[in-house]
C-alpha cells in the first residue's frame, strides 16, 4: 500500500518533470512579482531574478535526475 502511495509522488517520465518544472516557474514568477511590488527598485528586480533563477537550476537537476535513472536502468 505505501509502495503505490510512493509512486504517485515519483516523477517518471520527461513530460512529468515539465510539467512540475512549469508549476515551479509558475509559482517562482508570481512569488518574482510580489517582490517587485514590496520591493520597488533594483533590490525587487534582483529578488524577482533569483526567483526565476532558482526554477532553472531546479529544472536542470530534475531532467538530469530522469535521464540518470533511464542510464542506469532504475525500474519505474
Amino acid at each position: 500500500m505505501l509502495t503505490k502511495i510512493r509512486r504517485l509522488f515519483m516523477i517518471k517520465t520527461k513530460f512529468e518533470a515539465f510539467v512540475v518544472i512549469y508549476a515551479l516557474a509558475v509559482g517562482a514568477t508570481e512569488r518574482g512579482i510580489v517582490y517587485m511590488a514590496q520591493y520597488p527598485g533594483l533590490s525587487g528586480k534582483l529578488l524577482a531574478l533569483c526567483c526565476t533563477g532558482a526554477v532553472f537550476m531546479a529544472g536542470g537537476k530534475i531532467i538530469d535526475a530522469i535521464d540518470m535513472r533511464a542510464e542506469l536502468g532504475y525500474p519505474d
